[in-house]
């Protein structure tokens, strides 16, 4: 069984009841920007192996862009999405996710255009799924329940430690631990503390270890061709950032405002941003390589706790739409917006480049990897531009970074290991 997994239902709306739909999506928040888990029509807060979820719609406000190109403006509906981040199987969460939200999911799907009221609604559901074409799990393996539980563990250690520090003082490291395992037994006999066991998906393991050996075989044997094409692209690809035409006007300022009020409420946030790609197949094709690449190292390289070298993101998922011309990016990330973007920005510009520079209008870049986002300015004025508000976002675990989300695991992984040095535990203690 796969530790995690994404579900995205995306459907055109009817024009006519899109503004019906954000009135309802509205009703399943306590105030803008903050839900309401037990919310009558999709009770996020009942459903265990839910990370996180949102429903955004889809109503692209730069899609006239392409024109700079010479080619007429595509045409894509209003569509609502409905997406998510779960432990397990996604299929066995929709089953469950449906048995208890049925009748809410059906009002909601209902505004969309091609949605029969007496139809098999996980089949619907399914049939409108759009698989992500690269992924991001800050920690794989990290369930809602472990969270919960180490957040429980570590609360209850430090108010243990907070009384009873002076007991422990002159204490070596091995009594010092010793005298809080047996605090925490104490507590798990009494049922104050529940810690269940990480689980060893063994068959899962195997198939991640003979999928990583398939793309290193897959990249080598592509090697000779990559580098016989590098010339050419290199090529291809410095013609077109002379001509590519930036568009990054600054956004309009009521329209940041109405984002800005759906953030900051909590410790860790949204974002939902949609773009169209540039045209040309080399474009295309240079994105869907630039993100297989960007998902394999997401699940075999970057899977404890940094995305390369940010550290604040929990999921993040980047998603082809309308046969690759568009792509929606979703994240769920620490801190302000602000923030966020100065992290990519300071730390790995060069991989938004990648990706982002296939967009059309972003900031021009000089051999892919140069500038682009380095522009600060033109970088966030471009994110904003293309950033949608998030109607309805749940987060199963609020209060807690991904920094406060490793911290409790490391101090789970001092409780159960059988032995530690002086050393080990000097640093495990210092985590409180």
């Amino acid at each position: 069984m796969p530790p995690h997994a994404t579900f995205m239902v995306v459907a055109p709306l009817d024009p006519h009841r899109v503004a019906g739909l954000r009135a309802m999506l509205a009703g399943m928040n306590h105030r803008p920007g903050v839900v309401n888990p037990q919310n009558p029509l999709v009770p996020f807060g009942q459903l265990e192996r839910l990370h996180f979820a949102r429903f955004v719609i889809l109503d692209d406000q730069t899609l006239d862009d392409i024109t700079v190109y010479g080619v007429p403006p595509n045409n894509h509906a209003i569509s609502l999405a409905f997406l998510g981040d779960c432990d397990g199987p996604a299929h066995e969460f929709l089953v469950d996710l449906i048995d208890r939200a049925r009748d809410g999911l059906r009002q909601i799907f209902s505004h969309c255009r091609d949605f029969p009221g007496d139809s098999d609604l996980l089949a619907w559901m399914q049939a409108h799924e759009q698989r992500p074409a690269a992924v991001f799990v800050n920690w794989v393996g990290r369930s809602v329940r472990h969270i919960r539980e180490e957040s429980a563990l570590r609360d209850a250690l430090q108010t243990w430690l907070d009384g009873n520090g002076e007991a422990l003082q002159g204490k070596g490291p091995q009594e010092k631990r010793d005298a809080l395992r047996r605090f925490v037994e104490t507590e798990i006999r009494a049922g104050r503390l529940t810690l269940t066991p990480k689980p060893n998906p063994f068959a899962w393991r195997i198939g991640n270890a003979l999928h990583a050996t398939g793309v290193v075989l897959i990249l080598g044997l592509l090697a000779p061709l990559l580098l016989l094409y590098l010339p050419i692209f290199l090529v291809q690809l410095r013609r077109r950032e002379r001509r590519d035409p930036e568009i990054t006007p600054r956004p309009d300022a009521q329209r940041v405002a109405c984002l800005a009020a759906l953030e900051d409420h909590d410790v860790t946030n949204q974002f939902s941003a949609i773009g169209t790609i540039k045209p040309g197949w080399f474009r295309r094709w240079s994105v869907m390589f630039f993100l297989w690449i960007l998902n394999n190292a997401s699940r075999h390289i970057y899977n404890r706790g940094h995305l390369t070298r940010v550290g604040t993101i929990h999921f993040a998922r980047w998603v082809f739409l309308d046969n690759k011309q568009r792509m929606l990016f979703a994240s769920n990330y620490d801190g302000s917006l602000e923030s966020y973007m100065d992290d990519f920005i300071n730390k790995v510009a060069w991989g938004l480049n990648l990706v982002f520079s296939n967009g059309v209008g972003y900031p021009r870049t000089d051999w892919l990897l140069l500038h682009g986002a380095k522009f600060e300015q033109k970088f966030k004025h471009f994110l904003r531009r293309h950033q949608l508000p998030t109607e309805v976002w749940y987060n199963a675990h609020p209060g807690l970074t991904a920094l406060d989300l490793e911290r409790n695991t490391r101090i789970r992984a001092g409780i159960d290991k059988r032995s530690m040095s002086d050393a080990e535990i000097e640093e495990w203690l210092r985590l409180f």
